[in-house]
C-alpha cells in the first residue's frame, strides 16, 4: 500500500491506493491500483473492490460494481427463461433483435396467461405455446387439455425461441 484515502466510513471502510508487489504482477501491471472495502447496509456484507479509476468517488465505485451485478443478474434471467439456445445473427443489431423478439414474446404470453387467469409456470405455457404453434385449438382449451407432465423440452427447430 502506498497511502489511503479519506472516507466516510459509515459505508466506505477504507480506500487506499497500491501497487502490485509480489510475482509477475509488477511487471504485468506497473499502474497505480485502487482499493475499496465497502460495507452494504442493506446485505449485511462487505465488498472489496480492486480498480484502476483513481478519479470516481469509492462511493460511486461501489454504485458501479452494484449496477453491473444487475445486469449480470438480468442475463442470468434471460439465459434461465428466455431459452436461446443460438444467435441467427452476430453483429450487435442482430443479437439485440432477437432478445427484444425473445423478451416481447415472453411479456406477452405472462400477460396472457394472467388475464386467462392460468396457472401455470410461464415456462410451461411456453413449451404448451412452442408445441402448438399449427394447432388451432383455442387458447383456454389448450391448458385445459394440456397434460404438462409429459412435456419434455425437444432438441429439435421446433421450440419457440430456438
Amino acid at each position: 500500500m502506498i497511502y489511503s484515502r479519506p472516507c466516510d466510513k459509515k459505508s466506505v471502510k477504507c480506500d487506499q491506493i497500491g501497487r502490485f508487489t509480489t510475482g509477475k504482477s509488477p511487471k504485468l501491471y506497473p499502474e497505480k491500483l485502487r482499493k475499496i472495502r465497502y460495507y452494504d447496509q442493506k446485505t449485511d456484507r462487505e465488498f472489496v473492490f480492486l480498480t484502476n479509476n483513481l478519479v470516481l468517488s469509492a462511493n460511486d465505485i461501489a454504485l458501479l460494481y452494484k449496477n453491473r451485478w444487475q445486469i449480470e443478474l438480468f442475463f442470468k434471467w434471460i439465459k434461465q427463461h428466455l431459452k436461446i439456445k443460438s444467435f441467427w445473427g452476430h453483429t450487435e443489431n442482430a443479437v439485440k433483435i432477437q432478445l427484444y423478439c425473445a423478451i416481447i414474446a415472453y411479456c406477452m404470453v405472462a400477460i396472457a396467461a394472467k388475464e386467462l387467469k392460468i396457472e401455470r409456470p410461464i415456462y410451461t405455457i411456453l413449451q404448451i405455446v412452442g408445441f402448438s404453434l399449427h394447432d388451432k385449438t383455442p387458447v383456454k382449451q389448450l391448458f385445459a387439455e394440456t397434460d404438462c407432465k409429459n412435456i419434455k423440452e425437444r432438441d429439435d427447430n421446433l421450440l419457440l425461441f430456438n
